[in-house]
């Protein structure tokens, strides 16, 4: 088994999406392009919630905190899917459909 030896810290600096993957920009003129598919939070996000991203640090990472999911460069370059398991992702799901009902159910309410 060999080791994935970096000299640099791979840096992002912008996360755009199309309709069915990722893209990443690295600060050394790199992008990567993955499926949306190897995270599920992103593939169940709107586009709204997917363009709500920041960096961590200075790069090393990017968080979605509408979707509270975290992806680490490191591990996209080295080909990683996450590492959610079904029964949690069934939760995140159930929860944010149950939130997303009582926001509908409260907007009804407003309009009355």
């Amino acid at each position: 088994m060999s080791t994935l030896v970096l000299d640099t810290e791979p840096l992002a600096i912008q996360v755009t999406f199309t309709d069915d993957k990722m893209i990443v920009q690295l600060a050394d003129g790199r992008s990567i392009m993955v499926p949306l598919a190897w995270y599920s939070r992103l593939m169940h996000g709107s586009p709204a919630e997917r363009q709500n991203w920041q960096l961590l640090g200075d790069g090393y990472a990017i968080e979605w905190p509408d979707l509270d999911e975290h992806i680490g460069i490191e591990g996209l370059l080295a080909g990683r899917h996450s590492g959610e398991s079904q029964k949690s992702l069934e939760r995140w799901l159930a929860t944010r459909m149950l939130r997303n009902q009582n926001i509908n159910e409260q907007e009804s309410m407003a309009a009355i």
